[in-house]
């Protein structure tokens, strides 16, 4: 019914910065919210931030401060600008929406097949 396509990860150093970006696509009525997860080896899937549609922003506390979430709505697209990276962030990032579609009467969960970051020296 809908696909999530995550781009923009990779290799930096501590410090660095990248911008993660995912795109929905398929039969979307509409979006009650976007957002990102991560999971590290051996660890639990966690959230990273998620943005409801007219909602306010939610952040670990853990990238709060060096995280920003963002979406372009009309394009139905969701983005992670990542600041000041650290090793722990090292991880699998996954795009996460709750979206209603031509074929339900209610909201479901998508998930994009994941984006490696790697944040090492």
């Amino acid at each position: 019914q809908v696909q999530l396509v995550e781009s923009g990860g990779g290799l930096v150093q501590p410090g660095g910065s990248l911008r993660l970006s995912c795109a929905a696509s398929g039969s979307i009525v509409s979006i009650n919210a976007m957002g990102w997860y991560r999971q590290a080896p051996g660890k639990e899937r966690e959230l990273v931030a998620v943005m409801p549609t007219g909602g306010s922003t939610n952040y670990a506390d853990s990238v709060k401060g060096r995280f920003t979430i963002s979406r372009d709505n009309g394009k139905h697209t969701v983005y992670l600008q990542m600041n000041s990276l650290k090793p722990e962030d090292t991880a699998v990032y996954y795009c996460n929406a709750d979206i209603r579609t031509w074929f339900g009467d209610r909201n479901r969960e998508f998930w994009g097949q994941g984006t490696l970051v790697t944040v090492s020296s």
